[in-house]
């Protein structure tokens, strides 16, 4: 009996002990950097009323401001020293001030519109006619009703 008492007050102290339990958190941002390499410099024009230049003649925002190139790539900024990369990720509070203030229209993809285009959801850009484009065929009558 003894040994049962003594066996019940040692699982029930050990209860009481709180465990060591160590919680670890890690969050994993999986953006590429932009596939991006120029075989020469590109043709850059100056942004109006800043100090950075844009590459017009890319499929891909790229900017270039004192001398190196950036790229703003599926929600996140991208640096290359050089024209043929390599691409580095820079966290926004790194990206100079001038970048973040150039105008949507000079970027190839505007933010916030790469994933749109990659979800497919249908929530698309309204279109000239003020609706929203979802890829459907018209009725042929000349009118939604």
């Amino acid at each position: 009996m003894t040994t049962f008492v003594c066996f019940v007050l040692l699982i029930a102290t050990s209860m009481m002990i709180p465990l060591g339990a160590e919680a670890q958190v890690s969050v994993n941002i999986n953006v590429g950097p932009p596939p991006v390499i120029f075989a020469a410099p590109p043709r850059v024009v100056l942004v109006p009323r800043t100090p950075v230049y844009y590459a017009p003649d890319t499929s891909y925002n790229v900017f270039v401001y004192q001398g190196r190139y950036y790229s703003f790539h599926e929600g996140a900024w991208f640096l290359a020293g050089a024209h043929g990369g390599p691409w580095a990720f820079v966290p926004v509070a790194q990206v100079p001030p001038p970048l973040l203030t150039v105008p949507v229209r000079y970027y190839k993809i505007p933010p916030g519109h790469a994933k749109r285009i990659e979800r497919g959801d249908g929530r698309g850009e309204r279109d000239r006619d003020g609706d929203r484009d979802r890829g459907e065929r018209g009725r042929g009558r000349g009118h939604n009703k």
